[in-house]
């Protein structure tokens, strides 16, 4: 995949229309940005979801804790 605009980056933005920390959780996996998204959906629906397409949207796969697949 060459970054924005990738299928990967268009099936997280989906699920995180259905749940917004599932799609931050494939982004980075449990991290900082995880866990805040999960505060920010207990507040809102709404808050949760723009911080989830924020990190999609600003964070490179190569930048995530997740290692390459095989």
């Amino acid at each position: 995949d060459s970054g924005k605009g990738s299928m990967k980056d268009f099936i997280r933005y989906m699920l995180s229309l259905i749940l917004p920390p599932a799609g931050v959780f494939l982004q980075i996996g449990l991290g900082t940005h995880f866990w805040l998204n999960v505060v920010l959906t207990l507040f809102g629906y709404l808050p949760g979801l723009i911080h989830a397409a924020y990190v999609i949207a600003t964070v490179d796969d190569e930048e995530t804790n997740v290692p390459p697949g095989p």
